[in-house]
C-alpha cells in the first residue's frame, strides 16, 4: 500500500493519554476569534495546534474482585477518555511536547497534562 496524504497517518498509534498536534500559522485566527499574540508565540512557551490523533486515554486496572478462578483469563485493558478529540484546537505547553517529523512534515506529541485549553467548533 502506497502512503499518500490521506492515509499517511493512518499508520500512527498515539499511546496512552498523548495526543499528536500541528502547529497553526502565526497569523490565523478561529471562527470566533481565538488569537495567540505573537508576543506569547516568540517566547515559545505556549503554542497552538489542531489535534489530528489521540491516544486511547488513561489505563485503568481491571478490578481484582471480578475475576473468578473458573473464568477465561482477559487481559482487557479500559482506558478514561482523553477530554481533547480530534479536530479540536488545543494551546499548549511548548516544553511539554516533543517535537517529530513524519512524512517530511513537523507535528508535535502532547501529553493532556500540558494542554491549557481547547477550542471545540460544535458546542460543548
Amino acid at each position: 500500500m502506497q502512503l499518500t496524504p490521506d492515509n499517511k497517518l493512518k499508520k500512527l498509534i498515539i499511546v496512552g493519554d498523548r495526543v499528536l498536534i500541528k502547529l497553526r500559522k502565526a497569523d490565523e485566527r478561529t471562527a470566533t476569534g481565538l488569537y495567540l499574540p505573537p508576543g506569547v508565540q516568540e517566547k515559545e512557551k505556549v503554542q497552538q495546534g489542531f489535534i489530528i490523533k489521540t491516544g486511547p486515554g488513561y489505563p485503568i486496572p481491571m478490578p481484582a474482585e471480578d475475576r473468578e478462578p473458573w473464568m477465561e483469563a482477559e487481559e482487557k485493558i479500559r482506558y478514561v477518555p482523553l477530554q481533547a478529540k480530534e479536530g479540536d484546537l488545543a494551546i499548549f505547553l511548548l516544553n511539554g511536547a516533543f517535537e517529530v517529523i513524519y512524512e517530511g512534515e513537523k507535528y508535535f506529541i502532547v501529553p493532556q497534562h500540558s494542554i491549557l485549553m481547547l477550542e471545540r467548533e460544535e458546542e460543548l
